[in-house]
Order: C-alpha cells, then sequence, then structure tokens
C-alpha cells in the first residue's frame, strides 16, 4: 500500500495525456481498478462507481484494489 501513498484520484473517468478532462480530483486515491491495455485508475472512494461505470477499458466483472486507507 505505500508505494501509492501520495497517488491522487484519477476518476471518473481516467482519461491520460491530452484526454484528462475530468480528472481534477485533488483527494487522494485509495483504491486500483485494473483495466485492460491501460495503466489502472486510481480513484477516491466518491469517484470509485463512477469510474466502474464510465472509464475506458474497466474489466469485467472489475478488479479492485485497495491501495490505501478510507
Amino acid at each position: 500500500m505505500s508505494v501509492h501513498r501520495n497517488a491522487r484520484c484519477r476518476g471518473p473517468y481516467g482519461g491520460e495525456g491530452d484526454h484528462a478532462g475530468g480528472t481534477d480530483c485533488s483527494d487522494p486515491a485509495v483504491f486500483e481498478v485494473a483495466r485492460h491495455n491501460l495503466p489502472p485508475l486510481l480513484v477516491c472512494p466518491v469517484h470509485l462507481g463512477p469510474a466502474l461505470l464510465m472509464a475506458n477499458g474497466v474489466l469485467w466483472p472489475p478488479e479492485i484494489r485497495l491501495i490505501g486507507s478510507l
């Protein structure tokens, strides 16, 4: 869990680079959501649900790992 200690939420869409719209949440990431052919998406508790429904490449059933404390 210490690897992502300073990670920030990238939810709910998980855009990368120029496509990072909607990733302005400054809360610490608590969950890591696995995605197909994309890096894992780090999200806070508020954006976990929306990320599972709207982010690109989310696996189904979802693979979610706890990376921080609530």
